[in-house]
Parts: C-alpha cells; sequence; structure tokens
C-alpha cells in the first residue's frame, strides 16, 4: 500500500537513508543464536543534523509545513535535556529561522551541558519552567507574544508528535523495507523507545501499511495513560490520511511496554545502564538514559526470559540521544570504570 510523502511540504535536514546494522558481536554476548535472535539496529542516531537522531525525520516535515505557513519562528518545548528541543533549534537554524524553546528543569539554573548545551550554542531562546506547568499554554502564550510583535509562530508540540511529525516518521518505515529486502529478513518484532507517541505512531503506521510482517513494540519511557494512548491512536490515522493512505489503526496494533521506565522520566535505571555499557563495548553504539537504554534494555529482557526465540529476527530502532549522555558523565563514568 501506498504512502505519498510528497503530498506534503518537506525541507531537508537529514542525512537519508540511515544503516540498518547488524548486530552479530552483540548477539554473540548474548549467548549466540543458539541462544540470541538476529538482532538488526536502525541506525537512526545518524541522522545528521546536531547529533541527529529521530526527530530529524519529523522536523524535516514539521518545518516544511512552518515555512510553507511564512513561519518566522519555531516554539517548542521538552525537558532541560530534550533531543527534540535540541533538533527543533538546530532545524530552525539551518532553516534560517529562529526557536525558542520551553524547557522543564526542577533547578532553576540547571548545569550547562548535553543537550541544554547545544540549545544555547545554536542561539535558542530559552525558556525555563518548573514540573507541572503546562507547557502547552506557555507556548500559545509566546506565540501571541511574537504575534503582536509582528512575528509568524509556528508551534511544535513535545516530541514534534502531531499528525505532520508522525507522517514524517514513515521515512523510517519506507527505509527499512528495502532494507529488509535486500538482507532478505522478515523480523518478528521492531522494538523502539517510546515517549510523546509520534514515532510510535510513525512506526506502527509504517509497519502495517507496508505489509512488514512485524510487531511495533515501543517500550515506554514514562507512564503513558488512556487518554495518551486514544491520542496516539488519533494521529496515527490523522497522519495515514495525510499521506493518502486508507489503513487505519486501533488499539490492537500497539503494544506498549510499561515495566522499563523505572522510577519516573529521566530517572536512570540499573537496566538500562547495563544496556548502555553493553552496546557500547559490543558494537561501538552509545545509546542514552532516558529513552534508548531503556528500551535496548526492554528487548534485552525479552531475549533472556525467551520471550523472543532464537529463530526469530528483531529490529531495533535507535532513535539517537547521544548528546545526552554528556549529561550523565560521572555516573557513567564509574560504571564503566566499575567492570
Amino acid at each position: 500500500m501506498s504512502l505519498d510523502l510528497t503530498r506534503l511540504p518537506r525541507f531537508p535536514l537529514a542525512n537519508l537513508p540511515t544503516p540498518l546494522q547488524e548486530a552479530g558481536r552483540l548477539r554473540d554476548a548474548l549467548g549466540g543464536p543458539s541462544q540470541c535472535p538476529r538482532i538488526l539496529i536502525k541506525r537512526d542516531d545518524l541522522t545528521g543534523l546536531a547529533f541527529g537522531g529521530n526527530k530529524v525525520r519529523k522536523l524535516e516535515f514539521l518545518v516544511g509545513d512552518a515555512l510553507a505557513k511564512g513561519a518566522t519562528t519555531l516554539i517548542t518545548a521538552g525537558a532541560a535535556q530534550s533531543n527534540h528541543a535540541r533538533a527543533t533549534a538546530a532545524a530552525a537554524v539551518v532553516a534560517g529561522l529562529k526557536s525558542v524553546l520551553v524547557l522543564t528543569s526542577s533547578e532553576a539554573e540547571p548545569a550547562v551541558q548535553g543537550n541544554l548545551l547545544l540549545d544555547e550554542l545554536l542561539g535558542a531562546d530559552i525558556r525555563l519552567t518548573m514540573p507541572g506547568v503546562d507547557r502547552e499554554e506557555q507556548m500559545e502564550t509566546i506565540a501571541a507574544e511574537l504575534r503582536q510583535r509582528g512575528k509568524i509562530p509556528y508551534v511544535i508540540p513535545v516530541g514534534g508528535s502531531n499528525r505532520v511529525g508522525a507522517a514524517g516518521y514513515l521515512t523510517m518505515a519506507i527505509e527499512l523495507k528495502e532494507q529488509l529486502a535486500n538482507l532478505g529478513a522478515e523480523p518478528s518484532r521492531v522494538y523502539f523507545g517510546n515517549g510523546s507517541g509520534g514515532t510510535q505512531a510513525g512506526v506502527t503506521l509504517g509497519v502495517k501499511a507496508l505489509g512488514i510482517p512485524a510487531r511495533a513494540i515501543g517500550v515506554q519511557d514514562s507512564y503513558l495513560s488512556p487518554e495518551e494512548k486514544e491520542r496516539i491512536i488519533r494521529i496515527t490515522n490523522e497522519a495515514a490520511e495525510l499521506v493518502g493512505s486508507d489503513v487505519r489503526v486501533s488499539a490492537d496494533d500497539f503494544t506498549d511496554l510499561d515495566q522499563y521506565y523505572g522510577e519516573a522520566y529521566g530517572v536512570p535505571t540499573r537496566e538500562g545502564d547495563a544496556a548502555i555499557l553493553l552496546l557500547a563495548r559490543t558494537e561501538a553504539i552509545f545509546l542514552d538514559s532516558t529513552y534508548t537504554g531503556k528500551a535496548m534494555s526492554g528487548l534485552l529482557d525479552h531475549i533472556r526470559t525467551g520471550e523472543v526465540s532464537p529463530d526469530e529476527t528483531v529490529v531495533f530502532v535507535h532513535t539517537g540521544g547521544h548528546s545526552a549522555i554528556f549529561a550523565h558523565a560521572d555516573r557513567l563514568a564509574g560504571l564503566a570504570r566499575a567492570r
């Protein structure tokens, strides 16, 4: 079934296609073919643009839409170490736009490192806010202020997770289908970190619409309420409509693993840290503590407990986050030295 992305405005930002990499050394470390499935890693950490990540695919279409509407300023929100906020600031620079980032921090003056340092270097207008404050409301207030000054704001939701952003992530699924065909591989599962839902929407719709014989499995980075799950289903179907697909999804198409995010969003887990170290020392691939480390810990647990059998093939979508690991330097260095 076709997914016609040419229907949408697009501004080039990413280095595509990203590789689909065989993780043979990781497989060997997990017991080899007799105990571990074939593992393929879709390297969306290599999309380019200020340390890359999955958000760059979404931003190609979000920025395209913004430019088509004459926008002068991108406004978005996230945590202080938000990968999406950093990518949005970088996209604004490349597109000749300004950016305003509403970033949540429990500290009045968080350490300027990792993504927050990059936001500063990129010239973003950073507005810090405390946890619990309505960031959507703040962004709309900022947008109103900009309009009064004669600017044209374009508000991007947290994670770029709306119908346009979700449609943008279909480019990953399109690439993946061709790469799997070239390898002669038929995965049973596609694992990825799931936060605000735009990536989950793109992966789930892409797998279903393109006939990839795999279950899309989102490993949550925080609690996902029933209302949020309904929102993700809605934006998935809206994205399908945008690209001219008659495929529609329901709750049955989604798998959410909620047992791996630990205490809360952004709080590292022991299993996530172990996954970071294992991938670094087997594949020279870096994961982060908030998303990909926890997502990989879910996949590793499924392998070790036999949830995934050795005769299967699985895909892990590496959604990026390299720069955020530097905000956890002391803890990760201690872990590395202890092993």
